[in-house]
């Protein structure tokens, strides 16, 4: 019975040996999606995130494809995903979270949603979360084998040559990386039992202004996140995400440092971003969206003469996906140097070749 909180992974770094834990490993393309755990009881179908909160009204067309495909007493692990172009779309995928039932409705028969299934938790009056992966899997495969859309069964395979090859190529469809589940273990509930393996880039950013850390205050004030940003074609500074994760004491360092730096925002490339219309849109710097709320998202502006090497996993149309590491500070670059054109580009792969 719902809530549950699904099984995590540690990342490691390449693709491990086949044999690399007892009892073997089996690999899975990363999907990069909402994780979600599918409960149905006949008419009563629940869709529960990672953090345990219902998704179920924002995927009415998810609700009635399950009533549909699934067997009518079912527990399933899985990926909510959706494409657009032949490619996973995040950002399309997040604009299903809006209070909204009419929108939700629009955007469920104008961009309809699927589910990868990569675990079977239970099926009839059968718990199997103290089953062994091998065989969850065998079940998964064998319950949903008539499954049509919405519903897909992940691929998989024991070759560590094939899932190097899907760690390479897969990208190009928006998928994330690689997973490797041990096959011997059972389902632990929270536990960091699977392995991951996700793309690491680095590439040379402007920093352009700063956020403060929550816990910041006059006596000490502390820096949460570095904004950042790239030169496009035309010569105008895109902001492409955040630096992040810092010590406490590194936080009071970089503060000291960028606020020395703070500029009017009249006199900085983001000065458009102040009007009422730019705070709407969602995706600026100082704008609320229905990720954030009523979170503060204030910052400030600084001088656009920083360059950092920061660490990125991969891009989402023209931003980073996940926030960015610093690795150092680049002194030796000019700020205009830091465009788009550095950024590796990936080669596109047909998302329906991965799901046949």
């Amino acid at each position: 019975m719902p809530p549950l909180r699904p099984m995590l992974a540690k990342s490691v770094q390449g693709v491990p040996a086949a044999d690399a834990v007892e009892g073997g490993l089996l690999f899975e393309p990363k999907w990069d999606g909402f994780r979600c755990v599918v409960f149905r009881d006949g008419d009563e179908v629940v869709l529960g995130s990672r953090s345990t909160k219902e998704l179920t009204r924002y995927f009415p067309e998810l609700v009635e494809g399950f009533r549909r495909e699934l067997p009518d007493r079912v527990v399933l692990d899985g990926e909510i995903l959706l494409a657009r172009d032949g490619r996973l779309d995040f950002d399309l995928l997040s604009q299903r979270i809006h209070p909204a039932a009419s929108r939700v409705a629009m955007l469920a028969e104008r961009t309809p949603a699927f589910f990868v299934a990569f675990d079977l938790l239970a099926i009839g009056d059968e718990s199997l979360v103290h089953a062994p992966f091998s065989q969850r899997r065998e079940r998964l495969v064998a319950e949903l084998a008539d499954a049509q859309a919405p519903v897909h069964v992940t691929r998989t395979t024991t070759d560590v040559t094939t899932a190097e090859e899907w760690f390479a190529v897969f990208e190009g469809a928006g998928l994330d990386g690689v997973v490797a589940k041990p096959l011997a273990r059972p389902y632990a509930e929270n536990g960091r039992v699977m392995l991951k393996v996700k793309h690491a880039r680095t590439a040379d950013v402007v920093v352009a202004g700063y956020r403060l850390h929550k816990s910041s205050t006059e006596e000490r004030p502390l820096l949460g996140s570095m904004l950042l940003g790239l030169y496009d074609d035309s010569g105008r500074l895109q902001h492409v995400g955040v630096a992040a994760s810092f010590t406490e004491a590194r936080r009071a360092e970089l503060h000291d440092q960028l606020s020395a730096m703070q500029v009017p925002l009249a006199d900085h490339p983001w000065a458009g971003w102040a009007d009422a219309a730019a705070q709407a849109d969602g995706r600026l710097p100082g704008g609320q969206s229905r990720w954030t709320g009523t979170k503060d998202l204030s910052w400030f502006p600084i001088a656009p003469t920083l360059v950092a090497e920061v660490g990125y996993e991969h891009m989402e149309g023209t931003r980073f996906r996940h926030t960015a590491q610093l690795k150092r500070w680049r002194d030796d670059r000019d700020p205009s140097s830091c465009t788009y054109a550095q950024l590796e580009e990936v080669a596109g792969y047909d998302l329906d070749e991965i799901l046949a």
